[in-house]
């Protein structure tokens, strides 16, 4: 990736993005995202080159710095959360899209975002209900959404989704984890006992 096209391509391909030109300089041309009009991704020609500016993590600042030359202090942005990106050619594509696409995970705010980071928070030896997930993530009525999100987990390691379990305390479907006894055998790693494919909301269940 060596081209603001390449660049702007990219990002719009997220869910509700646009382009912007704020300043009235063609130069600077952002992606923002609609749900919050915060800008992930801008771009603009400097010294030769063209370079863009994405939101970071502080734990992964650094260490992007350090591996790639081309990556900067953010320019014209706070150099504690922004880093810039030259787009000379030493860094390949599917690094600069994994930079990308971490920019824009920290503006957005989608639902499979808050239902992920609601899993997250379920201990060790407690189970949830998708109705607590979903209310948790902010919409009650979402129960079938978190089902979806779970169904499509991107970090199993991270997302505890064998936590979570119906409103009776009944198990999911064997598809969910690729095989009939996974979630059984997660569960009861956890210390949480189940009988005939139920767990005991009232002895296990975690409310938030």
């Amino acid at each position: 990736m060596t081209t603001r096209e390449e660049a702007l391509e990219y990002g719009l391909s997220f869910e509700n993005t646009y382009l912007d030109a704020p300043f009235h300089d063609q130069n600077w041309q952002l992606i923002r995202y609609s749900l919050n009009k915060k800008a992930f991704l801008w771009t603009y020609e400097k010294d030769g080159y063209v370079c863009i500016n994405l939101k970071v993590n502080p734990e992964w600042r650094d260490l992007w710095r350090q591996q790639y030359k081309s990556v900067i202090a953010g320019y014209h942005q706070n150099k504690e959360h922004w880093n810039t990106v030259i787009l000379d050619g030493s860094i390949p594509s599917d690094e600069i899209k994994r930079m990308i696409a971490e920019s824009y995970d920290i503006i957005s705010d989608t639902p499979s975002k808050r239902i992920y980071e609601a899993v997250k928070k379920i201990p060790a030896g407690r189970v949830a209900t998708y109705g607590t997930i979903a209310g948790l993530a902010g919409d009650k009525k979402m129960a079938r959404a978190v089902g979806n999100a779970l169904h499509n987990n991107p970090d199993p390691d991270t997302i505890p989704c064998y936590r979570v379990v119906n409103s009776k305390g009944e198990l999911s479907g064997s598809f969910a984890f690729g095989g009939k006894t996974v979630q059984q055998n997660l569960l009861e790693a956890d210390g949480i006992e189940v009988n005939d494919g139920k767990v005991d909301l009232k002895k296990y269940g975690w409310e938030g």
